[in-house]
């Protein structure tokens, strides 16, 4: 796709770049057996900042239908996650007032993961997800879920449809959005006049502090401070009246919208202690942006010293995992089968295959007991806790963790 190279939401040209993290194939896109000896697709990883609003952002080189129509993606795989998802349904139905007269939508529901929780409340939910495999999980958990991508359009008949929302949300779906105006909009459209938008989203600010370029891939378009979210908010009239900073994927914002017009709600201290902290930290600077480059390159160098290091002294090593910051990760540094054995994968659907561009194999988590390497690479570093307890047999011959991000280190 030819890109005209401006901003998504300004329209501003880009001429800053943030990271050049050179060619990768989709994350998402797992290789059969079969697939194994054809051509795999590469696109340029090549991450810029708008000199206008700051928005961090790749171009669009692969539509969304080419990415989410089928996804290997299944938010219900990770335990971490589904608690964070139930204490979140208990907290927002509690602060709102949620009851079964309210109505809940979610865009880019994935697998019912998150409303499962109103349901067993008897709060009335709609589901939004495009991929369709997803979905049908979703369903076949009694979530209520329309297969298709959320916008203006899609929101306008809703909202005709008599289903306006009380709370409108979206968990890691915003960086996912090539046309953020479009999906805004929808939102301001959905939305009843006081209902609440709550949207979680990697924070950049964190991103930058602890090295996670590997969050960076072709399935996350934008990458978001809370000034550059606020900023297209209020483009579209809505206010950010909360925010919470968050520990998940590898630190979150949870922000709060509502109706420009709506002053039942008044904008909480931690929006203006926030902006002030992000100022500090230089976001809205441009030569602050430029420093990051060389954290990635030498986080990179530290994690081949240690691969190859390892390798020399006849160690093995396994990964933990097949997300999609792990193949941004592999592929970057260069790591395959020379290096990592294999990696293991809870989801069945990835299972079989193999790592996208590095072509290293996906075996079920049994495969670690069985073949017993001296190191385990976590590749959802987010998960790292969860994973260690999961895999704590692997100190019986001696195994160790070996965590990437923000730099290599070993956990015992």
């Amino acid at each position: 796709m030819q890109s005209t190279c401006t901003c998504r939401f300004c329209g501003e040209p880009l001429h800053h770049t943030f990271v050049d993290l050179g060619m990768s194939p989709l994350c998402e896109s797992y290789v059969s057996a079969e697939q194994l000896n054809m051509m795999e697709p590469f696109y340029p990883l090549h991450v810029y900042v708008c000199g206008a609003c700051f928005l961090v952002q790749l171009e669009e080189y692969v539509s969304p239908e080419n990415i989410f129509s089928e996804y290997a993606y299944f938010s219900s795989y990770s335990n971490d996650w589904l608690r964070h998802a139930e204490n979140y349904v208990a907290m927002t139905s509690a602060r709102f007032g949620l009851d079964r007269h309210s109505h809940v939508v979610e865009v880019a529901s994935n697998d019912g993961y998150l409303l499962q929780y109103f349901v067993a409340r008897g709060i009335p939910v709609l589901g939004v997800e495009p991929a369709r495999n997803v979905a049908e999980v979703a369903i076949g958990k009694g979530v209520p879920t329309l297969v298709e991508f959320f916008g203006e359009e899609t929101a306008r008949r809703l909202a005709a449809e008599g289903k306006a929302a009380d709370l409108l949300l979206g968990n890691n779906v915003l960086a996912q959005v090539p046309d953020v105006n479009d999906f805004v909009k929808g939102m301001k459209l959905l939305l009843k006049p006081r209902g609440v938008i709550t949207m979680e989203f990697p924070h950049l600010v964190r991103l930058m502090e602890e090295n996670q370029f590997d969050t960076i891939y072709h399935e996350h378009f934008s990458y978001f401070s809370f000034i550059s979210a606020e900023k297209i908010f209020a483009a579209h009239g809505l206010t950010l009246f909360d925010v919470e900073e968050l520990p998940t994927h590898g630190g979150s914002l949870r922000i709060y919208a509502r109706h420009n017009e709506d002053d039942s709600r008044p904008v909480a201290p931690a929006v203006q202690s926030l902006v002030a902290r992000e100022i500090a930290a230089g976001i809205d600077r441009i030569d602050t942006y430029a420093a990051f480059t060389e954290q990635v390159k030498e986080t990179k160098r530290k994690l081949l010293d240690f691969l190859i290091a390892a390798r020399r002294q006849g160690k093995s090593i396994a990964g933990y995992g097949a997300p999609g910051k792990g193949n941004t990760l592999l592929n970057y540094c260069g790591i395959r089968t020379d290096f990592l054995d294999f990696t293991v994968d809870r989801n069945p659907y990835k299972q079989g295959k193999f790592l996208p561009g590095t072509h290293i194999p996906i075996f079920s988590p049994e495969r670690i007991a069985e073949t017993k390497p001296d190191y385990v690479l976590i590749l959802p570093w987010n998960f790292k806790d969860e994973i260690m307890e999961q895999m704590a047999f692997i100190r019986e011959w001696g195994g160790q963790f070996v965590v990437p991000i923000p730099e290599v280190r070993v956990c015992r």
